[in-house]
């Protein structure tokens, strides 16, 4: 099925929704690296310095975080029910370890308007180009989150990237319906 690009909030609902539980598929790639795919289950999309961002966060001590770093883009995927299991597999492993497109029987699609990858199949592909990253300060952080979120201490660094294209495949609505 082809894909066609939609206004970035056409499918804003679901995608929350779906972030919320089981969680979106961040998909980047170094220059010289092979792809990889992460889960995230926190993020946001909203409008700031008047463009439309998915603004995600990743811990330095994932794999994906050195393969963002060397980037300058990244997709948010959506995934359909039938995608539920590889999204539980691409948040429990790491790419250090898998391939995990291999594993899960995903197939990369080539982006329209950035370098990152996206992933066939999803729904939905939002595709980012990384315009800021901040790191999390710990003082600025309530104690409640602090102690709930980072027990450990590994805060996550965050990216904003401008959403420059969403692609959706014609039924979106139809397979994102819970």
């Amino acid at each position: 099925m082809e894909y066609f690009n939609v206004p970035y909030a056409t499918y804003l609902e679901e995608t929350l929704s779906i972030l919320a539980d089981p969680g979106l598929l961040l998909v980047t790639a170094g220059p010289d690296s092979k792809p990889n795919a992460m889960t995230i289950g926190w993020g946001t999309i909203g409008i700031i310095w008047s463009k439309p961002l998915f603004i995600v966060l990743v811990r330095p001590s994932r794999y994906t975080y050195k393969l963002l770093e060397d980037s300058d883009s990244f997709t948010v995927c959506v995934p359909s029910e039938t995608l539920y299991d590889a999204v539980h597999f691409c948040g429990t492993h790491s790419g250090r370890d898998y391939n995990k497109f291999r594993k899960c029987d995903l197939s990369l699609l080539p982006s329209g308007r950035v370098s990152a990858p996206g992933i066939a199949r999803c729904p939905v592909i939002y595709e980012c180009q990384v315009v800021h990253t901040n790191d999390v300060i710990p003082a600025n952080l309530t104690a409640e989150i602090r102690a709930s979120a980072y027990p450990r201490g590994d805060f996550h660094r965050i990216y904003y990237g401008e959403i420059v294209t969403v692609q959706a495949l014609p039924n979106a609505a139809e397979l994102l319906a819970r």
